[in-house]
């Protein structure tokens, strides 16, 4: 097992090259991403992908590497990089406000959409058209709780590894398969081959979430498509769709943004599915 190295330097050129993972044609060029906080980088290390450990390179304030000591163990076991780094330094690699104390740089993790579909996915999240960081990692973190088994990201849609989706999913990044820059016709014609029905979630949808599962629809292998939360879906997604259906609405609200009506989908589906005569078991098989 390695050590941390002495206090880094802000200066240090693994400092800067951080720093420049705030971007996204760096991180592209790179294939690397920022992950903050105790519970984003205890996920990294302990993922692994096709190229290994996650996690490579950690930047810890004195007192948090104290504090989070079985990470900072568990991260060199691994074999990244530990720093000991200066308040100065986390606010350099740090896109938060008031940094945690650990920051970790994290190989990408996205996957081959065609692996997806040869899993045989029942549950899935597609976000077409998603452009607000914050939710697309909230979604991700809904799909996550939800048990979904993927989760698709059209190539109209944000940067899956911006700082702000990464926060947002709280460590559900790390949890399950998500393939990006995927086109909406491909994700869409790809599911379908695989026999999985096409649902778009859309508040002014002809079919309501409430008849379909009274109609016992809903049982079987699903993806649901996501849209703006602004505008929503294009109508030439919509016509992608098997169907379109729409949350109700039973109070006097006048919508749900996107995050919540991912949730009450995803979860309406997970249900219907561990129903007797679903397509997930109750029990174990």
């Amino acid at each position: 097992m390695g050590h941390p190295t002495e206090l880094i330097s802000p200066r240090s050129p693994r400092v800067a090259a951080a720093r420049r993972l705030a971007r996204r044609n760096f991180r592209t060029k790179e294939r690397r991403f920022i992950a903050e906080g105790p519970q984003a980088v205890r996920e990294a290390v302990e993922h692994r992908g096709a190229q290994g450990a996650t996690l490579i390179e950690l930047f810890a304030t004195v007192e948090a590497a104290e504090r989070y000591a079985g990470i900072v163990e568990a991260a060199l076991l691994a074999g990244a990089r530990v720093h000991y780094a200066s308040d100065e330094v986390l606010a350099e690699v740090s896109q938060t406000v008031t940094p945690q104390g650990l920051v970790g740089v994290c190989h990408f993790l996205d996957s081959p959409f065609e692996e997806i579909l040869d899993a045989g996915p029942r549950l899935v999240a597609v976000l077409a058209h998603v452009r607000d960081p914050g939710n697309a990692g909230t979604v991700l973190r809904c799909a996550d709780a939800a048990g979904a088994d993927a989760v698709v990201l059209t190539d109209a849609s944000v940067d899956l590894y911006n700082p702000k989706s990464v926060r947002a999913s709280v460590g559900s990044l790390f949890h399950l398969p998500v393939a990006v820059g995927v086109p909406v016709e491909q994700a869409v014609e790809g599911l379908r081959a695989a026999g999985v029905r096409i649902l778009a979630a859309d508040g002014a949808g002809q079919d309501d979430l409430d008849a379909e599962l009274d109609a016992g629809t809903m049982g079987g292998p699903s993806a649901w498509v996501f849209g703006n939360e602004a505008w929503g879906l294009p109508e030439e997604t919509r016509a992608l769709a098997d169907a379109v259906i729409r949350v109700p609405i039973h109070g006097k609200a006048e919508s749900l943004n996107l995050a919540t009506a991912a949730a009450v989908c995803l979860y309406a589906s997970a249900r219907a599915q561990r129903a007797p005569g679903g397509c997930r078991s109750v029990t174990p098989s």
